[in-house]
């Protein structure tokens, strides 16, 4: 069994930035972030594994070049650094873990869930 706490979500303007937190006990090597805005699907956002030559990230088309993850694995803690936020990047934001396969994006492979956090972004 793994849980997974999350923090760091908030209200922020277009452009600005957040950083999410996930707290795992115990450790996973492999986590990822997802989110759900109102009437869709959750999304994959992004996802992290922890390997020999160090953490490999994958990342969604849509957020790529502005969001980073990244695990500290002392901590058991992923983080997602959030940059230029958009308005379509409103959702809750949920931490996963369970999954350490290719297909990271979809959301039946993940095991355990964390509570979700808001983040919204105004314009």
């Amino acid at each position: 069994q793994v849980q997974l706490v999350e923090s760091g979500g908030g209200s922020v303007q277009a452009g600005g930035s957040l950083r999410l937190s996930c707290v795992a006990s115990p450790y996973t090597p492999c986590m990822a972030w997802f989110r759900q805005a109102p009437g869709k699907e959750r999304e994959g956002v992004a996802n992290i594994r922890a390997g020999t030559g160090g953490s490999i990230p994958y990342y969604a088309n849509s957020v790529q070049g502005r969001f980073t993850i990244s695990q500290d694995n002392a901590k058991r803690t992923v983080y997602l650094q959030m940059n230029s936020l958009e308005p379509e990047d409103t959702a809750v934001y949920y931490c996963a873990a369970g999954y350490c396969g290719l297909s990271w994006s979809r959301s039946y492979n993940y095991n355990y869930w964390g509570q979700g956090t808001q983040v919204t972004v105004s314009s």
